[in-house]
């Protein structure tokens, strides 16, 4: 096991600092003419900007918590996270849409301990002035204008808590598109005629909705690791449920599923 100690507050704070560093570069970089932009083997777009965050974000994690394990996007993980407490870093989260100048991207940075739960999470999209975060036990929490250019102007820091909807014709469902979803997909479009509204809002942005209480279910049928950890225990300490698409929880089954908790096993009734 892991011998350091467990100090969720301290973790937390290093949390929203990796997520200073990540902003600052990332908004330098964001709309710039000279961006670099290359096809990783899995023919995803990868840019300078998402290398540069995550390796700053990983020096500073070598410096402030050496014993920890990373994981990250783009330069991989170590064999095995057994016995210690790993960060777990995408370094932009939306990179299609931050090379094409769309606003909706961010920095999560997660915390997992090592029972595998994550017990901190930090989301910050810096170009919509808006920051997420949580920790295991201490709720969770946004700000607007939030970050190392907030300056002066930064807004009141609220508590995230998700919707109280029940039933599932009134509720307002969130998605990044119709790509991966196999023999499930004829289910989830039937299900769209069936619910009151359903937006492509995707990505962190769609879980972080759930999160406030703006929308009621975010479902994405295929994801990584680096995806889900930070938005896990922000949409668990709002008081909702994060599983993946068979109703395991957590962040490691490839899949996911955000809900307000209510509606949370109807829809993977209805999906499956």
């Amino acid at each position: 096991m892991s011998s350091r100690a467990h100090d969720l507050k301290s973790d937390l704070e290093l949390a929203k600092r990796l997520a200073d560093v990540a902003d600052e570069i990332s908004l330098k970089r964001y709309q710039a003419l000279d961006l670099v932009i290359e096809t990783k083997p899995d023919s995803s777009p990868v840019t300078d900007a998402d290398k540069a965050v995550e390796s700053a974000i990983r020096n500073e994690i070598s410096k402030a918590r050496i014993d920890d394990l990373v994981v990250g996007e783009e330069f991989g993980s170590p064999d095995s996270l057994a016995g210690k407490y790993c960060w777990v870093i995408d370094p932009i989260d939306g990179t299609k849409n931050y090379l094409r100048g769309v606003p909706t991207w961010a920095t999560l940075v997660g915390l997992i301990d090592p029972a595998g739960e994550v017990v901190v999470g930090v989301v910050s999209a810096p170009a919509l002035a808006r920051r997420w975060w949580a920790a295991k036990g201490l709720g969770a929490k946004t700000q607007f204008n939030s970050g190392v250019n907030s300056g002066a102007g930064a807004g009141e820091i609220t508590e995230l808590r998700v919707s109280k909807v029940s039933k599932l014709g009134d509720a307002s469902i969130s998605y990044s598109d119709l790509i991966g979803w196999g023999e499930r997909k004829d289910k989830f479009v039937a299900l769209q005629e069936r619910v009151w509204r359903t937006r492509g809002h995707g990505d962190f942005w769609s879980h972080m909705l759930v999160a406030e209480g703006a929308v009621d279910i975010a479902v994405e049928p295929s994801l990584s690791l680096w995806d889900m950890a930070a938005l896990d225990v922000i949409v668990r300490e709002a008081g909702g449920k994060f599983t993946d698409l068979n109703g395991k929880d957590g962040p490691h089954g490839g899949s996911a599923i955000s809900s307000n908790g209510l509606l949370h096993s109807d829809f993977i009734k209805e999906i499956n």
